[in-house]
């Protein structure tokens, strides 16, 4: 298992960008939510399958920018889970209701720990549903706002035997943990939280009580924290007019930028922690 993580991570960080084939469009998949038709990005590696895949879940600003499907920070991530052999499919909660960025907006629309859970769960039964699908291998992403929503739905209350298998692992970029923790949050599946220590928008130091917390009454929970790093440090490093259409125009409040370190070692994270 620890020469597969290896193998793993150094297939996400060692290839070169010149040798790496160009990431494919995304195929748009729709997926009957209730009375909400969820849209969602599918991108899938080539062949037959089955594939382990990650289920990704947007931040607050959205799935798309004004002209593209995906933002460069889910494509960007897209592309790292493609060369390890992972599909990704990306629901877009706001897009599919539309709503444009909920950064700023003081109540929500789409409630995280209600619409966002209910979306989560509906890719997951539609993707158990797929030839395609590694069943067993169906793991979340999640960024902020997806990253909380994340947090609700691997708690072991809201486990639906309806679908199963269950989640294999979970990982959430810098979510807002004060409810999760006030609430005493716990996880079905493991969880891994990654947040810097100087973001000015989530609390590194509530997300830490909470996986504290969780010990001995959880599965496996890890909190990485890495102490130069904003909110925001995993996007990819972009021109400034690219990052002006896009991230920018709809960050959270506070600073938020690329820790090039953060990263780096962001995706060797995940890449050892999908592959547990």
């Amino acid at each position: 298992m620890r020469l597969t993580s290896v193998f793993m991570c150094l297939a996400m960080l060692a290839v070169p960008a010149a040798a790496a084939a160009p990431l494919p469009d995304p195929h748009q998949v729709e997926i009957p939510e209730g009375n909400v038709t969820l849209h969602a990005q599918l991108y899938r590696p080539d062949g037959d399958g089955p594939f382990p895949t990650v289920i990704a879940l947007h931040g607050c600003g959205g799935l798309a920018g004004r002209s593209e499907p995906v933002l460069p920070r889910y494509r960007d991530w897209a592309e790292q889970l493609l060369t390890t052999g992972h599909a990704v499919l990306l629901p877009d909660s706001y897009g599919s209701r539309e709503l444009g960025p909920q950064c700023r907006i003081k109540e929500h629309q789409v409630q995280t720990r209600r619409a966002r859970v209910a979306d989560i769960n509906a890719a997951r039964q539609w993707l158990v549903q797929q030839k395609w699908v590694a069943k067993r291998r169906i793991s979340l992403i999640g960024w902020g706002n997806g990253a909380a929503a994340l947090l609700w739905a691997v708690r072991p209350q809201v486990w639906s035997r309806n679908v199963e298998p269950d989640f294999r692992s979970a990982v959430a970029f810098y979510p807002d943990c004060r409810a999760s923790f006030g609430l005493g949050w716990s996880a079905r599946v493991p969880t891994l939280v990654l947040i810097g220590a100087r973001d000015d928008v989530t609390s590194s130091s509530a997300c830490h009580q909470m996986v504290d917390g969780a010990r001995g009454r959880s599965a496996l929970a890890r909190i990485v924290v890495y102490p130069e790093a904003y909110h925001d440090f995993d996007r990819p490093n972009l021109p400034l007019h690219a990052v002006a259409a896009s991230d920018a125009e709809i960050a959270e409040r506070g600073h938020v930028g690329t820790d090039t370190g953060a990263r780096k070692d962001a995706q060797k994270q995940v890449a050892e922690w999908l592959s547990r």
